[in-house]
């Protein structure tokens, strides 16, 4: 049996998801944004493309990324992050993620959407690295479950595996779910939607370096 690698946590502190929803920015803008600001992930969820058009797109970021030291993550789309050869692959509990180590390799990283500590002690059973739990409702994802701090907690000492919280995250608060247990935090509008994404992004990645820094203090 293949063992997988286990995944540094610190390479999900800034975890920025593109969206070409905002101020006529490309997926692609909003991920050289990211890279320039210090981004340490960048996850392409590009669902209104076709799948040949996502593979494109996902070509390129792991292009832009790879220099940099910035993980490239896929969303949804599995046969996307392995043709492409991106770090890995994010999907929600209906995209069969039991399957996705297989194919991914004891190396690819494999993300899963959880929201609840039931859901993240299975993702661990189905070769997960990290979990991703939507802390706040967001217009981005209207329809993913908010499960708030006390939710994030709960998960958090539910498992082993990284958690990167989303939903709802920007510098105000990205310190808070830090505190409440999250290796790292996930945004999406508070970057594609800035005046200056790369200001925002540095912005953010210094507040969560610092919450970081201040947990492990706490811990030691």
């Amino acid at each position: 049996m293949t063992v997988q690698r286990p995944i540094d946590p610190a390479s999900l502190r800034v975890y920025v998801v593109t969206s070409s929803a905002f101020r006529g920015r490309s997926h692609l803008d909003v991920a050289s944004a990211a890279i320039e600001g210090g981004a340490t992930a960048i996850q392409l969820r590009a669902p209104e493309f076709a799948e040949y058009e996502a593979y494109v797109l996902a070509r390129e970021l792991v292009a832009r990324c790879r220099p940099h030291g910035v993980r490239s993550i896929v969303n949804d789309l599995l046969d996307v992050a392995v043709a492409t050869r991106a770090d890995g692959v994010h999907l929600g509990q209906g995209d069969g993620p039991s399957k996705a180590r297989t194919a991914l390799g004891p190396e690819g990283v494999l993300g899963i959407s959880v929201g609840t500590p039931e859901e993240a002690r299975q993702a661990e059973l189905d070769g997960a690295d990290y979990v991703g739990v939507t802390v706040w409702s967001t217009t981005t994802k209207p329809e993913a479950e908010p499960v708030g701090l006390d939710g994030l907690r709960s998960i958090a000492a539910a498992t082993t595996l990284p958690v990167v919280a989303i939903g709802g995250i920007d510098a105000a608060n990205a310190a808070d779910v830090i505190a409440a247990g999250a290796a790292g935090v996930g945004v999406v509008s508070a970057v594609a939607a800035a005046d200056d994404p790369v200001a925002v992004v540095r912005s953010i990645r210094a507040i969560v370096d610092e919450a970081c820094a201040a947990m492990d203090r706490t811990t030691a």
